[in-house]
């Protein structure tokens, strides 16, 4: 039986009486990538926000593994295992990839100055194994701030990864990058989801990239879900041909 990891039912969120979420539900199963596409402004940040806590819904519910967590903070939320990423990196510029890696963890086992190597070996190894698994092992020495913008991403991504979640919310991740790494970014993905477990819920702006790895696709517009189902069927209904790939 397959199980439902998130289940969004009967969600809406406005700010100001703008309505930015209205009356939304979708699933996402464990183990499968699930996409989240529509144009901007169409609400899709917002329900990423509230499923991991930033924004209390105004109606409806949200579970994880079966638990209502519509009321919980975003560190709690967290520490259940649902994690995400954000259109624009949040890293630490002036320490490196490494120290980047280690600050990332929410529940220190030993000192502050073991961040910066002085001990906790172990999780500097956990660190430079997932560094060397998005293909930064080479750059782990350098301050942040001097990687690409891609980089940046890959970072911010083996930074999530370093918390071990259970489910991780992608915003936007090809967004930014060179065409050149966004295939070998997309090979990372499907390798975390493969290989680590890890549940998959991606926003992405590039149709390719959606299409080639979610298992099921969701697309909103002006706040409401406009179709749901498989990549194939999403790409040809014709409401989401005219809403999000601006067909006349």
């Amino acid at each position: 039986m397959v199980q439902k990891v998130i289940e969004v039912s009967g969600v809406s969120k406005s700010f100001g009486g703008v309505v930015a979420n209205k009356d939304i539900s979708l699933e996402v199963e464990d183990g499968k990538i699930t996409g989240l596409i529509g144009p901007n402004g169409s609400g899709k940040t917002t329900l990423f926000n509230s499923i991991v806590g930033y924004h209390p819904i105004d109606e409806g519910s949200i579970k994880f593994e079966g638990r209502e967590i519509s009321k919980l903070r975003v560190q709690e939320i967290a520490r259940l295992g649902l994690l995400r990423t954000f259109q624009q990196t949040r890293i630490y510029g002036e320490m490196n990839g490494v120290q980047n890696m280690l600050i990332s963890i929410p529940h220190r086992k030993h000192g502050f100055m073991d961040m910066f190597g002085r001990n906790g070996n172990e999780d500097e190894e956990k660190a430079e194994r997932l560094l060397e698994f998005v293909g930064l092992y080479s750059k782990r020495f350098l301050p942040s701030g001097d990687l690409s913008f891609g980089q940046q991403k890959l970072l911010e991504f083996a930074m999530a990864l370093m918390n071990e979640p259970k489910v991780l919310l992608l915003d936007e991740p090809t967004a930014g990058i060179n065409p050149t790494l966004i295939n070998g970014l997309i090979d990372r993905l499907k390798r975390a989801n493969t290989e680590f477990g890890i549940t998959l819920l991606v926003i992405e702006h590039n149709m390719r990239v959606i299409m080639n790895m979610a298992d099921k696709v969701y697309c909103l517009a002006h706040g409401e879900m406009l179709a749901s189902g498989s990549p194939d069927d999403v790409q040809n209904n014709q409401r989401v041909i005219d809403a999000y790939l601006g067909a006349h």
